[in-house]
C-alpha cells in the first residue's frame, strides 16, 4: 500500500450524529460545516431567526414540517482531518432509516438537551450503537437555557443508557446564568459570551486560567465556589479518559455546549477527532476486511429515489470500506455477479452534488442507481467475491391497504412503491393468493404513511387512498417453502408474501402468535430478515 493511500484513509473520520427530535442535532451539523468552511451561512430549521433551511433538510415535506426525516450525507475537511457525516432523522418514525447509516458509521455522537435529559428516541438509537461496539461521544446542548442539573443529567446517561460517562469539560452555571465551560485537562475556563442565531461562526471567546483572579470577577462568587466545588467532586467521583473503554463503546465522553450560539462546538470538534479512530474494519462472509487493504470494497446503505426532481434518478449511498475508489475503474457488484462502471459517482452535501474521480476508505459516495442495487449489496473488484454483512430489515408495527384511485395510473403506482420500498422507507407485501393486485404496505412509524402519500402524489402524480389494516405484528415464517393454506388456526391473521415471495403472517396480537405456534408444531416465526 503507497504511504498516499495510507495518508488518505487515515485522515477520514465517518460518524452519525443521532438525538432526540429537537435536541438540536441538525443545528449541531451546521455548525460542524461552518468550521470547516462547507457552509458560510447556517440555516435554521422551523424559520427560527431567518427563513434559510438547514442544509441538511431537503425534502419539501421536511421543511414544510421542520422535521429530518431522511438521512443525509455531508462531507468537509477540518485541521487535515477529512469528516463525513452521517444526520440521522431525529424523529422515531423513521429509525429504520437511522439504523442503516449507523452500519455505515465508525462512531456516534449523541445530542442532548440539557433540560430534558435521556428521550425515549435517545435510548433506541443508542441500543443500535451499543449492538455495534462502536464509540458514543455525548454532547450536552442548549446550555444557554435553562438546564437540569449536570450530575443529575451524567446519572441518568449512566443509568438509563448503561454506559459510563467521563465529562472532558464542565458547564458554570446554565440558561441566563450560563457563564461557559471549565476544560478539565487545560484547567482554563472559556467564557461565554451569547451572539445572535445568524452565520456567525463562532460566540466571541475569552479564556481563563481556574487561577486567574479575574475569573472570579467575571464568572461571580457564587458561580466561582460552585465551579470549585464541582470540580472536586468530578475529580474525586466521575471516571477517568480511558481510549480503550472509548474504543469498546463501553465510555462516552461527555462535552458541554451550545450549538445554536455556537458556544463549545470548535473545542468539542478538536477533541472528537483526537479521541476517534480512522475507518475500523469490517465484518464479511470471509471474516474481517481491513480498511488499508489495497483493493477496493464498499456497501450500499441507503437507496435515495427523486433527491433531485429535475433528473427523477435514483441515487445509492454506499460506504467506501477498503482501499481507494477510482471512477474510472470497473467494479463488480457481487450480488449481481455483474462487472460494471459506477455511473456519476458524487460527494453528496444534502441536495448539493459533485462529481468525483476518486474516494477512500471511510468515505460516503453516492451513486447512480439503474434500479439494480438494493439495500446492504457488495461492491468491489473484480475477481472477489466476498460479501459484507448483511443490514437487517426489522419488522413494521403499522399497515394499511394502498389503492390507487387513477386505474390508468396502476403502472406510474406500481413504479413508485417499488422504488419507495426498495429505499427502505417502508415495506410492501402482496396478498398471498391475490399477489400484486392488493398492496400491503408496512411501516415502523405511522408518520412514514404521510410520507408515501406526499411522495406518491408528488413525485410520481399518483393520488390514493390508505385502508388501516387491523394488524400490528407481522412475522417471517423462516422455512420459506411453507405452504401457508395447510397451517391450522390461521384464520385469525392475514397471509402475504414479500416482493421476494418469502411467506408472512400479519397478527393483530401476540396471542394470536402464541395460538398460531401451538397449533403448528415445528413451525418458526422470526420478526427480522437479513437482506
Amino acid at each position: 500500500m503507497s504511504d498516499q493511500l495510507r495518508n488518505e484513509i487515515e485522515r477520514r473520520r465517518t460518524f452519525a450524529i443521532i438525538s432526540h427530535p429537537d435536541a438540536g442535532k441538525t443545528t449541531l451539523t451546521e455548525k460542524f460545516l461552518l468550521y470547516g468552511g462547507a457552509i458560510n451561512t447556517a440555516g435554521s430549521v422551523k424559520g427560527k431567526a431567518n427563513s434559510k433551511y438547514a442544509v441538511s433538510d431537503w425534502m419539501q415535506i421536511e421543511k414544510d414540517r421542520g422535521i429530518s426525516v431522511t438521512s443525509s450525507v455531508l462531507q468537509f475537511n477540518y485541521d487535515g482531518y477529512c469528516i463525513n457525516i452521517l444526520d440521522t432523522p431525529g424523529h422515531q418514525d423513521f429509525s429504520e432509516d437511522t439504523y442503516r447509516t449507523l452500519m455505515a458509521a465508525d462512531s456516534a455522537v449523541m445530542v442532548i438537551d440539557a433540560s430534558k435529559g435521556v428521550e425515549a428516541q435517545t435510548i433506541k438509537l443508542f441500543k443500535v450503537c451499543v449492538m455495534r461496539h462502536i464509540p458514543i461521544f455525548t454532547f450536552i446542548n442548549k446550555m444557554d437555557l435553562e438546564a437540569r442539573d449536570s450530575f443529575e443529567l451524567l446519572d441518568e446517561i449512566e443509568k438509563v443508557l448503561g454506559i459510563r460517562t467521563c465529562p472532558i469539560n464542565w458547564p458554570i452555571g446554565s440558561g441566563k446564568r450560563f457563564k461557559g465551560v471549565y476544560d478539565r485537562e487545560t484547567k482554563n475556563v472559556s467564557k461565554f459570551t451569547a451572539v445572535s442565531v445568524g452565520g456567525a461562526k463562532s460566540a466571541a471567546k475569552e479564556e481563563f486560567s481556574v487561577d486567574d483572579p479575574n475569573l472570579k470577577e467575571e464568572i461571580g462568587d457564587e458561580l466561582y465556589e460552585q465551579l470549585f466545588e464541582e470540580i472536586e467532586l468530578l475529580d474525586g467521583a466521575s471516571d477517568e479518559f480511558d481510549q480503550e473503554l472509548v474504543d469498546k463503546g463501553e465510555l462516552s465522553p461527555v462535552f458541554f455546549g451550545s450549538a445554536l450560539t455556537t458556544f463549545g462546538i470548535e473545542t468539542f470538534l478538536e477533541h472528537f477527532l483526537k479521541m476517534t479512530q480512522s475507518p475500523l474494519p469490517r465484518e464479511s462472509n470471509e471474516g474481517a476486511i481491513d480498511p488499508m487493504n489495497d483493493f477496493f470494497s464498499g456497501f450500499v446503505f441507503k437507496i435515495q429515489a427523486n433527491m433531485n426532481k429535475a433528473h427523477h434518478d435514483r441515487i445509492a449511498f454506499m460506504r467506501i470500506c477498503s482501499g481507494k475508489f477510482d471512477a474510472t475503474k470497473d467494479v463488480y457488484h457481487v450480488q449481481s455477479k455483474r462487472k460494471m462502471k459506477l455511473s456519476q459517482p458524487q460527494q453528496i452535501m444534502a441536495q448539493d452534488r459533485k462529481i468525483i474521480e476518486e474516494a477512500y476508505a471511510g468515505d460516503v459516495i453516492g451513486i447512480f442507481d439503474p434500479g439494480i442495487f438494493s439495500i446492504g449489496d457488495t461492491i468491489t473488484v473484480p475477481g472477489k467475491k466476498f460479501e459484507y454483512e448483511g443490514i437487517p430489515t426489522f419488522a413494521p408495527e403499522h399497515f394499511c391497504r394502498l389503492v390507487p384511485l387513477d386505474s390508468m395510473k396502476k403502472k406510474q403506482f406500481m413504479k413508485g412503491v417499488t422504488q419507495i420500498a426498495q429505499e427502505g422507507a417502508i415495506q410492501i407485501f402482496q396478498d398471498y393468493l391475490l399477489g400484486m393486485s392488493e398492496i400491503i404496505v408496512g411501516v415502523v412509524g405511522v408518520l412514514q404513511f404521510d410520507v408515501l402519500k406526499y411522495r406518491l402524489e408528488n413525485e410520481y402524480g399518483c393520488d390514493v387512498r390508505m385502508e388501516p389494516l387491523p394488524y400490528n405484528y407481522i412475522r417471517w415464517v423462516k422455512d420459506p417453502t411453507t405452504d401457508l393454506n395447510k397451517l391450522s388456526r390461521i384464520s385469525d391473521c392475514k397471509k402475504v408474501k414479500d416482493m421476494k415471495d418469502n411467506p408472512l403472517l400479519l397478527f393483530a396480537n401476540e396471542w394470536s402468535i402464541r395460538i398460531l405456534l401451538e397449533h403448528n408444531e415445528g413451525l418458526e416465526l422470526t420478526d427480522f430478515r437479513k437482506n
